[in-house]
């Protein structure tokens, strides 16, 4: 009898943790939707009145006009002119609205930003927050590197890698994980720790076969 409830438990579990990210999934898709849907409404209005169309086939193409529109600006600010413009604008914005920068910096991040603002171009790096001495070590990705040989890491929380805390550490509480990618490190972190050990493992591997090549 417990064997047939252990098989119950853990056969449910397993779909589970299929069907729920499914459904998340699908449930964020549908707020999205309908969060997009609700704030075009005028226009998708417009233009079922003027063009006399389907609901769904109007918001397909208010959509299309809004990423249009977006991909001119992204032209645009390609340029010398809009990237004058730009700054001016972002120095407008930053003194009408204080929180405009911190808004910016958090879509750049989730976007995948470009160059070094955005996270994905750091290092991982296991890191001592306690101290060199402590056996304690978290994932962490490097940020920035500062002239004294120390780093600014951040620790993402699990499992939502886009919460944590930042910490300014000294070089010999950081070690960096050079054939570990971020992307990695951040779905051991989505799944509370789990994979952990082959990335590690997997890291000393291709270090030790980088050094053996070396020295050969």
């Amino acid at each position: 009898m417990t064997r047939f409830r252990s098989f119950l438990c853990l056969t449910l579990l397993g779909g589970l943790t299929v069907v729920l990210p499914i459904a998340l999934l699908a449930m964020i898709f549908l707020w999205l939707f309908d969060l997009v849907a609700g704030l075009i409404s005028p226009l998708t209005g417009l233009l079922r009145e003027q063009a006399t169309i389907s609901e769904f086939l109007a918001l397909l193409v208010v959509l299309l006009l809004i990423l249009g529109s977006c991909f001119a600006v992204g032209l645009l600010i390609r340029t010398r002119l809009g990237n004058w413009m730009h700054g001016h604008m972002e120095v407008w914005l930053t003194r009408l609205a204080p929180g405009y920068r911190t808004i910016r910096a958090i879509v750049t991040q989730l976007l995948g930003g470009s160059g070094e603002t955005t996270l994905l171009s750091g290092q991982t790096a296991l890191a001592k927050i306690y101290g060199a001495d402590s056996p304690v070590t978290v994932t962490a990705i490097v940020t920035s590197r500062h002239g004294d040989g120390a780093y600014t890491v951040f620790v993402p929380t699990a499992p939502i890698p886009t919460s944590g805390m930042t910490y300014h550490l000294p070089a010999d509480c950081v070690q960096i994980l050079a054939h570990v990618s971020v992307e990695e490190a951040m779905r051991t972190i989505i799944a509370c720790g789990s994979g952990s050990a082959e990335m590690l493992a997997r890291n000393a591997r291709e270090a030790s076969e980088k050094v053996r090549d070396y020295e050969e």
